[in-house]
């Protein structure tokens, strides 16, 4: 349940401070493609976590070859319902020993499981890969209410958000539910802020630029390792 993040913001008092602690920065093009030799993935993969990981990197790119000639409502459900039905949520700490530890779809796929930012990464490449524009996603940071109406717990919880044009209502891909689903139509979820290549938005401000951090190059470096061109 994003762990990390929950500890993180007890941490801090404005949430745009949080930003430099945990957020996954695109900046300066980064990750605005993904491109890689399949075969050559999948040989790394066999060779690196065995026959098991190398067969689900295998329904991963397929999956996202087969996605490209959809129209981008339909690549959000593939996505979603791919990294949903393959991946159980855990916590960094007992998926990696270590509080906070931003893993690459290839990792995640050897772990078979992820926090919320394992899903929301995955998904986020994959759907690159199938050609939707970068400028269209977002990674949002939200209060996650648990225990369905009337409950008063929640989480630090991090899902991906798709904006059809720049104005309109994202649809949330989330690994608490199997859906994707209009922000509006998701009354457990309160936004704080979120974030894209142009910057960090919170509402009733102004647009407020970021700056790179550790997490996110140290990720991009494992998967150019792996194979990928990020």
């Amino acid at each position: 349940m994003c762990a990390a993040l929950t500890s993180a913001v007890s941490r801090v008092t404005s949430p745009l401070y949080a930003v430099c602690f945990f957020i996954v920065l695109l900046l300066g093009g980064s990750a605005l493609a993904l491109q890689f030799d399949a075969q050559g993935i999948t040989r790394y993969a066999r060779a690196k976590h065995g026959e098991r990981v190398a067969a689900q990197v295998s329904a991963w790119l397929t999956m996202l070859e087969q996605s490209q000639s959809l129209p981008e409502n339909q690549q959000l459900r593939q996505v979603n319902d791919f990294w949903n039905y393959r991946v159980r949520g855990g916590e960094d700490i007992h998926i990696w020993g270590k509080t906070d530890y931003w893993a690459t779809p290839l990792e995640t796929l050897s772990k078979g499981a992820g926090d919320c930012e394992d899903f929301v990464i995955a998904k986020y490449f994959s759907l690159i890969r199938t050609g939707v524009a970068a400028d269209k996603l977002r990674f949002i940071y939200v209060r996650a209410r648990m225990g369905g109406l009337g409950s008063n717990t929640t989480i630090a919880h991090m899902v991906l958000g798709y904006y059809a044009t720049p104005d309109a209502e994202p649809l949330i891909m989330d690994n608490l539910t199997g859906s994707v689903t209009p922000a509006g139509r998701r009354p457990d979820l309160t936004p704080v802020f979120s974030f894209n290549a142009q910057g960090v938005y919170v509402a009733g401000a102004a647009t407020r630029p970021v700056d790179r951090i550790g997490h996110w190059r140290d990720l991009l470096d494992r998967m150019k390792k792996e194979g990928f061109t990020p």
